[in-house]
């Protein structure tokens, strides 16, 4: 077992990987709701919480109001909860920001975990009352987690910085290309300057006209600079240079825009990308804590 997963007593996973890895497994309960807690782990935090919104319930059944159902789907990408009849996403949370899951040993209905939410980074514990699968629920939770931190550094968790260095490269490249074209700019804007000089310093009768030579067609050949110079000046100035096609996309002699190995170029990794990798690193080795503890402490608290 990894070090980022750790559990008070070994048992036997409950799915194949296959069924966790490209799919997932769903679970019917009823949502407690949500509140924030003061740390990612703990038996005491998740206590509290589950007391809180247990009072919070039983205040809303006394007005009449019912528990909502929500559908789980637990996989290596996360634990989706969702309308069941509509199947509308209302929570997503990622498995590497889950730090503590647990269920009731007294009361099998009841389970929790504590995820750090992605917008206000703030710990969440949600809580959920199952028909007597609390148990099995936290260990699909558990067993997604160690499935998804394995295929972490078997696909990405080791490219982390073979990423990084791919993103500064591209970024080098971008940057060098810009570079190398603004000083081809600057090369033609000091050679056209050039030619205006040497126009207006020669004296007015030795300036010779001399014609284009031509090919066997009787064409003049293609020429950048000759081109401009045929071009008539206006009170001895030289008309500006044509612009550069820089923004036009870069093709190869086919036609055909290179080819990327990557996919994508260095405008294409979201500006956070290194934030966002150290985030998934750094919640991967925090690992998932799942245990059994007792919820329930007084009578009011035995039923939902």
């Amino acid at each position: 077992m990894n070090r980022a997963f750790s559990r008070k007593k070994d048992k036997t996973w409950m799915h194949t990987p296959e069924a966790l890895s490209k799919h997932y497994i769903p679970y019917n309960a009823k949502f407690l709701g949500s509140t924030e807690v003061e740390q990612p782990k703990g038996t005491e935090v998740v206590r509290d919480a589950v007391r809180k919104l247990k009072f919070a319930r039983h205040i809303k059944k006394s007005e009449g109001q019912k528990i909502p159902k929500v559908e789980l789907q637990i996989s290596i990408y996360g634990v989706k909860i969702l309308e069941p009849k509509t199947k509308e996403v209302q929570h997503n949370c990622q498995l590497h920001r889950i730090s503590f899951c647990a269920d009731d040993k007294t009361d099998k209905r009841i389970f929790t975990f504590i995820c750090k939410d992605s917008e206000s980074n703030k710990h969440l514990c949600y809580v959920f009352d199952s028909e007597k699968c609390a148990e099995e629920i936290t260990l699909t939770i558990g067993q997604a987690f160690d499935l998804a931190y394995r295929k972490f550094l078997e696909s990405g968790g080791k490219d982390v910085e073979t990423r990084k260095q791919i993103a500064v490269l591209q970024k080098r490249i971008q940057d060098l290309e810009t570079e190398n074209m603004e000083l081809k700019n600057k090369v033609q804007d000091l050679e056209n300057q050039l030619r205006v000089t040497q126009v207006s310093t020669s004296p007015a009768g030795n300036v010779t006209p001399k014609s284009p030579s031509t090919d066997i067609f009787d064409m003049i050949p293609f020429s950048p600079i000759s081109h401009q110079s045929s071009i008539p000046t206006h009170n001895g100035t030289q008309p500006p240079p044509v612009p550069s096609r820089s923004t036009e996309i870069k093709r190869d002699l086919f036609g055909a825009e290179p080819f990327d190995p990557f996919n994508c170029g260095a405008g294409d990794f979201p500006p956070d990308i290194q934030s966002k990798l150290d985030e998934m690193q750094e919640g991967f080795k925090m690992g998932l804590t799942l245990e059994g503890t007792v919820f329930c402490l007084d009578p009011l608290d035995s039923r939902c």
